[in-house]
């Protein structure tokens, strides 16, 4: 869900609470916490990222003060923090946002698929950059790059060679004539009509960035 609001000045603590978190400083833009700051807001992690690059360079008045009465007292911005999220019932989301007309948008990319699998779009982008490197006959288990992506992700090998099977059903250069029905190739065709016929460069460089979640 994504609600159609915009910047509140309160989300600034929030945001520099992750910021001063060891190692200080400007967090990738799709590290677990980042992202996890992202769906709880429901603010995309592009946004929040400028958003702690102006934090980093002091951009405005509001996050000079900011930054002089909590920068150098950590607890104290912890507290604040933890007040806000019980006054916006950040520790109940349903109720919060009871009411509230959402509308689905970069929080798809790290949601499950289906109910059955943790699989999700995100983790196809990573799966169909890696599709790219190999030739369908090292699309297999005991391939290193496989299982390098497996571990990475916490999936069994075999979980990424079935989302390469199911990519090769939306590779038109392939013209696999078997049929394969369900949520996982579905989900397989998104992703496929996103970055299947872009520049390879711009698929690698948002999958390169998207590991960056996994680094935690």
């Amino acid at each position: 869900m994504a609600k159609n609001s915009k910047w509140q000045d309160e989300y600034w603590l929030l945001l520099m609470q992750l910021y001063l978190q060891k190692p200080t400083g400007i967090k990738p833009m799709y590290s677990k916490a980042m992202v996890d700051l992202s769906l709880e807001l429901h603010i995309a992690p592009q946004q929040l990222f400028n958003k702690m690059c102006q934090i980093a360079n002091l951009e405005t008045p509001r996050i000079e003060h900011i930054w002089e009465v909590y920068g150098q007292n950590p607890r104290k911005l912890k507290r604040a923090v933890n007040l806000l999220r019980e006054m916006w019932g950040f520790n109940n989301a349903l109720e919060f946002y009871e009411g509230v007309e959402t509308i689905e948008s970069f929080e798809k990319e790290f949601k499950p698929i289906a109910d059955d699998t943790t699989l999700t779009p995100m983790m196809l982008v990573l799966i169909l950059d890696e599709y790219f490197r190999l030739t369908p006959i090292t699309m297999v288990p005991e391939t290193p790059e496989v299982q390098a992506l497996a571990k990475m992700m916490k999936l069994k090998p075999q979980e990424v060679v079935d989302v390469m099977e199911a990519f090769q059903h939306c590779d038109p250069y392939l013209n696999r004539k078997d049929e394969m029905k369900g949520n996982l190739v579905l989900a397989c065709q998104q992703v496929w009509r996103r970055f299947g016929n872009s520049e390879p460069q711009e698929l690698a460089s948002y999958a390169e960035q998207l590991k960056d979640y996994f680094e935690h």
